[in-house]
């Protein structure tokens, strides 16, 4: 990709200076401590799955959404201009940022960004205290995106998805996240938690995780023409992306069978497959996955 003449967003925050880390202790959930056990198992889920673990850990307790966190002691500040890594994910959020204010625009709408919040460690946050382990990950609480740059080496060296674009389908997949919020879609879907069987939430997350893809899929085709320009390979990469992190090849790495009434995010296929959809039609109506008979 070539990102470096492309605009740099003002939202983000870096917390990476120190001060702002920790959390006061163990994340509640629902207004319950959560045992080490727990926290355990939703830090493996996020890690291997990428699924948000604040969302694991209020499955596994049994309650709602996470409270609790403790704000930041200070302000955080803009990444600084030397920081290679931190001024590509603040030019890819601000190409996220155009892409998503014409499709808004467009439909009489207007954009309201997220923030991303760059971390090390923990970080309070408005779903619980975010950890790195969890991998990057959306709170609908705050509209802020977290993530921990040093992910990206995991993506590349264990998760088998090197490349800037790679990177970058993470960080749209994840603001892709926010835009179901900023439509009504996250509340949604939170408001079925508890009222259907674990199985049928694990399909109604799938369709949630599908859908962030093929938005990712549609700034993808709308930032070509913007500032970042692509090169060959830069799709590829995003493709390879998908398919690293679908369930079925995530649970076959991990312990050799693949049990598809479990997963959450997709098959690799499928996580492909709508990525590409959002990349072909430019088009979030393309994008309902919720209606579709076969995903």
């Amino acid at each position: 990709m070539k990102w470096e003449d492309q605009e740099r967003s003002s939202n983000v925050e870096d917390r990476r200076g120190g001060g702002s880390g920790g959390g006061g202790g163990l994340p509640r959930i629902g207004g319950r401590g959560v045992g080490l056990g727990t926290i355990v198992i939703a830090l493996v889920a996020g890690w291997i799955f990428g699924i948000n673990p604040l969302t694991v850990l209020g499955l596994l307790s049994g309650g709602g959404a996470p409270v609790e966190a403790q704000a930041p002691a200070s302000p955080a500040a803009a990444p600084p201009a030397q920081d290679t890594m931190a001024q590509f994910v603040s030019a890819v959020l601000r190409d996220t940022e155009i892409a998503w204010q014409q499709v808004f625009a467009a439909n009489g709408q207007q954009y309201q960004p997220p923030k991303l919040v760059l971390f090390r460690g923990r970080t309070p946050t408005a779903c619980g205290t975010g950890d790195a382990a969890m991998g990057p990950f959306y709170c609908p609480g705050d509209s802020k995106v977290y993530l921990d740059l040093d992910f990206f080496d995991t993506l590349a060296r264990r998760l088998g998805a090197p490349g800037d674009f790679a990177q970058a389908y993470v960080i749209a997949h994840e603001v892709g996240h926010h835009v179901q919020n900023l439509l009504g879609i996250t509340g949604k879907v939170d408001a079925m938690r508890g009222r259907i069987s674990e199985r049928e939430m694990n399909a109604l997350s799938v369709r949630v995780e599908l859908q962030a893809d093929c938005f990712a899929g549609v700034w993808a085709r709308l930032s070509q023409g913007g500032k970042i320009r692509y090169e060959p390979g830069d799709i590829q990469e995003g493709l390879n992306a998908a398919a690293q992190i679908g369930d079925d090849t995530l649970q076959r790495k991990s312990q050799g069978t693949v049990v598809p009434e479990s997963f959450t995010h997709g098959s690799s296929q499928q996580r492909m497959a709508w990525f590409k959809r959002g990349l072909d039609s430019g088009s979030v109506q393309q994008c309902n996955t919720f209606d579709a008979q076969r995903l």
